[in-house]
């Protein structure tokens, strides 16, 4: 294989190689809390309820506050627990979960192949052969 030939294959399959490299390792060094809905968007005990119900002593939370049956005991002194003093976080791992399982067997399978033709043509097991005349 001419060396110009050569050392441009060379360049794109390490081009290559980066290109799925780099979202590979961004995605397996990511911080595992990050599912996890922000401390400043809370959603209130009412509008989780098609996610989460929480119980108290085998009843359910949102009915102990409305009756007023919970309280919080605060520098010496309680105060009745209120709905708005409620704040729910979300765990959304189980939906990102299984997109992110099939991007990394992706870009993990393009490092592979990419690897794989920069050995072959930096050995020369891909020799370059001129077109035989007829």
């Amino acid at each position: 294989m001419p060396p110009r030939i050569k050392l441009f294959f060379l360049a794109l399959s390490v081009t290559l190689f980066a290109v799925a490299a780099v979202p590979l390792y961004t995605e397996l060094t990511r911080p595992s809390d990050i599912w996890w809905t922000p401390q400043s968007m809370l959603v209130p005990l009412s509008e989780g309820k098609d996610r989460v119900v929480i119980y108290a002593r085998g009843r359910p939370l949102d009915g102990l506050i409305q009756a007023g049956q919970l309280r919080i005991g605060e520098d010496g002194s309680s105060s009745v627990l209120q709905m708005s003093d409620i704040g729910l976080r979300f765990n959304n791992w189980d939906r990102v979960r299984g997109d992110r399982g099939s991007r990394l067997v992706i870009y993990a399978a393009s490092c592979g192949v990419t690897a794989l033709i920069f050995l072959l043509i930096l050995t020369g097991r891909l020799a370059y052969r001129g077109e035989d005349p007829i």
